[in-house]
């Protein structure tokens, strides 16, 4: 079962790592703003790193009462308009009143001067987040880790479920055709992004510009959606206290949210390198298969979804794209990160289960 002692469940807390030495900011900059932007935030906080952070950085500041977290882009040669840490906040501080899975945000910083680059505080929700493994002492039967896994899909469901209009948020889109704009901006970020010898999606890129569909409504979405940007409660049945990571949220097409989000879907009857990738658990008996997840899409819809294939390969395309700009940053040495030196070779990799599932339909 899952749980166990208070001593186990506290122990689940996600907790930071010491800061990578490519990753370290001036703490003395960041208190000097915080001694007027945030006042009651008195003395010096220690500082760690979340783990992950292979598009912008997360940290965590501890005072003697309190914790935040701290959001900033990565250093090094950024897509234009992508990492912008002052968009995030501002949807963070729209979506709060109409989603309850929103951190609070305490102050944001426009001035690059302060840590070379915008970013903000919000107050840390503590909890539990599942990344590609379960943490040590914590285990999932088949029938948690099925409530668990339609738990955490539910969250994205309920956000999508949001009256825009009511919440007042159209602003945070531009309107129809979304899905164009996603095939046609990632298509040309993908060609930005180019490196020797890298993967030409071209047939990829090609397939989807063809078939690319009108926008299934206009709902909130996240952009980032899986377990490691979800907070648990680390008490059973471990509900969602928290969703992280709103870079990329806007108001579009739900089912293009879902088909970024299923990129990271990892069953356990994939392949090898499928799994070596893995960030989340999904491949544990009981998690829903992606056929699954589309299903009970489809049910809360009320209605089937035409091409699940589209937004698939779309996810992993999309996926790929974030890659190569990554790669781009590790051979042009603006990061040393040694987590990032396969990314060229995970791009190439996803292009070839692209063109499977291309394969398989007899197009492309």
């Amino acid at each position: 079962m899952s749980g166990g002692a208070m001593s186990g469940r506290e122990a689940l807390l996600d907790q930071g790592r010491a800061v990578r030495a490519e990753d370290a900011f001036d703490v003395d900059a960041l208190v000097g703003f915080l001694r007027e932007a945030a006042p009651e935030l008195d003395g010096t906080p220690t500082v760690a790193q979340f783990p992950g952070g292979a598009s912008n950085l997360t940290y965590l500041l501890r005072w003697p009462d309190q914790e935040l977290v701290l959001r900033r882009p990565p250093r090094g040669q950024r897509a234009r308009g992508a990492h912008d840490m002052l968009r995030e906040a501002k949807v963070l501080q729209a979506l709060r009143p109409v989603y309850p899975h929103v951190p609070a945000v305490v102050a944001a910083c426009e001035d690059p001067a302060v840590l070379g680059a915008p970013f903000y505080l919000m107050r840390r929700i503590p909890g539990m987040i599942l990344r590609g493994d379960l943490p040590a002492g914590f285990s999932l039967d088949p029938a948690e880790a099925r409530a668990l896994c339609l738990s955490v899909l539910e969250a994205l469901l309920d956000l999508h479920a949001v009256d825009v209009s009511a919440a007042g948020l159209e602003g945070l889109g531009r309107g129809p055709g979304y899905a164009r704009r996603q095939i046609d901006g990632w298509s040309q970020r993908y060609r930005d992004a180019h490196t020797e010898g890298c993967a030409p999606f071209e047939r990829v890129m090609a397939w989807l510009d063809a078939r690319c569909p009108e926008d299934a409504g206009a709902s909130l979405i996240h952009g980032d959606f899986r377990f490691d940007n979800v907070v648990l409660d680390v008490h059973p049945p471990h509900p969602v206290r928290g969703v992280l990571d709103w870079e990329m949220a806007t108001v579009g097409c739900p089912l293009m949210d879902w088909g970024a989000s299923l990129a990271y879907w990892v069953e356990a009857e994939d392949d090898l390198v499928m799994h070596m990738m893995r960030r989340q658990p999904t491949h544990l008996p009981g998690m829903l298969r992606r056929a699954e997840v589309w299903a009970l899409v489809a049910e809360r819809r009320g209605q089937p979804i035409p091409d699940t294939d589209f937004y698939e390969v779309y996810g992993l395309f999309r996926l790929a794209t974030i890659l190569q700009q990554i790669w781009l940053r590790f051979t042009l040495g603006q990061t040393r990160n040694p987590a990032f030196a396969a990314f060229g070779d995970i791009a190439v990799y996803l292009e070839g289960r692209c063109h499977g599932i291309l394969d398989r339909r007899g197009e492309g």
